[in-house]
């Protein structure tokens, strides 16, 4: 209870009114009551039941809220009862009162009519008003909002009227500064300690996902807006690119919302490096609506601050649509307060994920070289192997090696040893050492390898890292022994028609065949079949030389399979007869075209009839072909040789010959089946073999269906 009704309580409140009529009552009264307030809404209350109670008048207190949009009001009527209002709406009456700036007797049918139906103030008067605005008197500068001390039908025994009103106006207006000092002062601590726990926990934290989850909730909050949003500089492109964990549900299941260099506000903002308020964006002609067209969101307000590291800009920070009123420069301070901590820890964050980013490149690299890595420390210890030198070494794991010293765990029989070849590697300069060697398996075996090794240095020239690649030196000799067989092969291949031709030749010249057609065309047969067996060999070489140029793709059209069976099977049907073979061949007469390159096609299935009939010493040779589910599959069966088991997984490497046609003196140059698969796979097709030595072999083609 107030001190001022405390004193009065036993006395009528007739009697009491008479006796207090000294305005010094009631400026006892406010000041005990008011000295222990600090809050405007309870200077408002406690004035208007202090002022109520000492006039015996109903007393209402108005308060503007942000940009007008409300009053808070509170009502007491002569008794001491204080109710508390909110008014919306239009308040033209009220903002009228308050802009005059001096205290004034309304009275209530002096108004307009437009005043009366719209002002709640004038449904509660009956006659007149007695207003005085506050603070009393005006002050531009000052940080209370607008608002008023209104008494209601104020009676000629009123002690307070028109001539006394502005001191008490004067009175209540240093309470109502001091409580919207100490608001202020609440407010900016609370947005202090708003900017300090988001720099702390953005600048704990480097993952993007969650410094925007910090960020969002705190600033909205804070700044009271309808939401925020982040856009981010792309380095490639120079747009903005908004982050869309951020834009709210509206935005979901939308495209990404760009904006080109310069464009809407935002683009504006990234382009300057300067922020921007803008209070009304659709009669703003910087505003881009394209956000607001794709999602049906309605922007009305933005303040908009550039993201900066160090005077690059690496995007934008945007408060949109302030709740209540409009956005002013204290929004302003504490949005920019928030954006150095922010860029930093995007920046930062950008920067970790780099940095994992080349890490993981690295690991993937080194952990899918088909290269053997190892990594030793500047001490010489094992840092890391991958899995291509633990099976080059015959080791199951790494574990065993980390930490040991290399020249333990690398042994090599060369011209030096590892540790002489380590130190090699750290003297070198700008050359990368090599050696080749062969080195030991954990089983005690060799294998020959090439090492290369590269030393990593820190800034100021130290030794950090020493890294080394095995080369399985194998296959690649595997490959010149072929090389050197394919050229043996060739010389061999050539020599024997070539000689045949020769001979031949001399024969007739010195007339061997004079008079005896019979053996002239005998020796005439052999110089062209040898002749044939020649061109044979440089086709196949020009068509080698066309795959590896890549001239199928170059010359891809439509394939009549019918058409080219016909062209191939016959010859090789009469061949298989002439050797005692069976021929079979089951081919319909509406085979779906393929696409891709005819003479390809043609010496696929060529090299493959050929190789059956040429391999098979006695029985069928069987040659079927069918569309099954878009693909048309070629089945070739022989009932030949067969294909040893352990010559399978090479059989379609370059040069490489089975071991058994070799002994068995059956010519070759062993890259037949090598260009039938590259020309197969090149038909985006694939080829099968299974096969049993001594029973025969079966080679199944697929070749995707296709037309022009």
């Amino acid at each position: 209870m107030h001190p001022l009704t405390d004193k009065l309580r036993p006395m009528e409140r007739s009697e009491a009114r008479a006796s207090a009529r000294d305005i010094h009552h009631l400026w006892e009264g406010l000041t005990a009551e008011l000295a222990r307030i600090l809050d405007a809404h309870g200077v408002c209350a406690a004035a208007a039941s202090e002022i109520s109670v000492f006039t015996g008048v109903d007393t209402v207190v108005v308060l503007s809220g942000p940009a007008d949009a409300y009053f808070d009001v509170w009502i007491c009527d002569g008794e001491g009862r204080v109710q508390q209002k909110r008014w919306e709406g239009k308040q033209s009456s009220l903002r009228n009162l308050i802009d005059g700036g001096e205290a004034i007797v309304q009275r209530k049918y002096d108004r307009p009519i437009k005043d009366l139906v719209h002002s709640d103030l004038w449904l509660l008067a009956k006659e007149s008003v007695l207003f005085l605005p506050l603070p009393y008197p005006p002050r531009p500068a000052s940080s209370a909002p607008g608002g008023g001390l209104c008494l209601l039908d104020p009676g000629e025994n009123c002690p307070l009227d028109i001539t006394n009103i502005a001191s008490l106006g004067m009175y209540l207006s240093t309470f109502l500064e001091r409580a919207f000092l100490r608001q202020e002062t609440d407010r900016q601590r609370v947005e202090f300690e708003t900017v300090y726990d988001l720099t702390y926990s953005l600048t704990a934290s480097l993952r993007l996902e969650s410094i925007f989850s910090q960020l969002t909730d705190p600033v909205r909050r804070t700044l009271n807006v309808e939401t925020i949003s982040v856009g981010l500089v792309e380095p490639a492109s120079g747009e903005i690119v908004f982050v869309e964990m951020l834009m709210g549900p509206m935005f979901r299941n939308l495209p990404t919302i760009r904006l080109k260099p310069g464009q809407g506000i935002a683009g504006r903002v990234a382009e300057s490096g300067e922020p921007l308020i803008v209070n009304d964006a659709y009669r703003d002609e910087r505003f881009s609506q394209q956000s607001d067209n794709t999602s049906g969101f309605r922007t009305h307000s933005i303040l908009c601050v550039p993201l900066k590291v160090e005077q690059r800009v690496i995007g934008v920070l945007e408060a949109i649509n302030k709740r209540h009123g409009s956005f002013n420069k204290d929004d302003l301070r504490l949005l920019q307060a928030i954006t150095g901590p922010l860029a930093a820890a995007i920046e930062n964050a950008r920067l970790h994920e780099d940095v994992l980013a080349e890490k993981r490149r690295q690991e993937t690299i080194f952990a899918s070289m088909s290269e053997g890595a190892l990594t030793v420390s500047a001490a010489g210890l094992v840092t890391e192997a991958n899995e291509s030198l633990l099976t080059l070494l015959g080791r199951e794991s790494a574990e065993e090696m980390l930490g040991r010293p290399a020249s333990e765990v690398i042994e090599i029989n060369a011209r030096e040893n590892f540790a002489s070849f380590m130190r090699r590697v750290v003297a070198a300069d700008d050359e990368k050492p090599e050696i080749a060697a062969n080195l030991l398996q954990h089983d005690g075996g060799y294998v020959p390898v090439h090492i290369s090794g590269a030393s990593i240095h820190d800034d100021e020239g130290n030794v950090n890292e020493i890294i080394f690649v095995f080369t399985d030196l194998r296959q690649i000799r595997e490959v010149e022994r072929m090389r050197d067989d394919f050229f043996h092969n060739i010389v061999h291949e050539l020599r024997t028609p070539l000689a045949t031709i020769l001979m031949y030749a001399r024969l007739l010249r010195e007339g061997k065949a004079h008079d005896d057609q019979a053996k002239e065309d005998r020796f005439l047969g052999v110089i062209e079949r040898e002749s044939d067996r020649l061109q044979q060999m440089v086709r196949q070489m020009l068509q080698l030389a066309k795959l590896e140029a890549r001239e199928i793709q170059r010359s891809a059209g439509e394939i009549n399979l019918n058409r080219l069976f016909d062209d191939v099977l016959p010859p090789l049907a009469d061949r298989a007869v002439q050797k005692g073979l069976t021929f079979t061949q089951r081919i319909p007469a509406d085979l779906p075209p393929v696409m891709g390159n005819e003479e390809m096609i043609y010496s696929v299935f060529k090299n493959l009839v050929d190789n059956a009939v040429k391999f098979t010493l006695s029985g069928t040779v069987r040659v079927e072909a069918t569309a099954i589910d878009g693909m048309i599959e070629v089945v070739v069966q022989d009932e030949g040789i067969g294909i040893p088991a352990q010559a399978q997984p090479n059989l379609f490497k370059r040069f490489y010959r089975a071991q058994t046609a070799v002994e068995r003196g059956i010519a070759g140059t062993g890259l037949g089946l090598y260009m039938v698969k590259e020309a197969v796979e090149k038909h985006q097709g694939a080829i099968e073999v299974s096969s049993v030595e001594g029973e025969g072999t079966c080679f199944i083609v697929r070749l995707p269906e296709g037309s022009a």
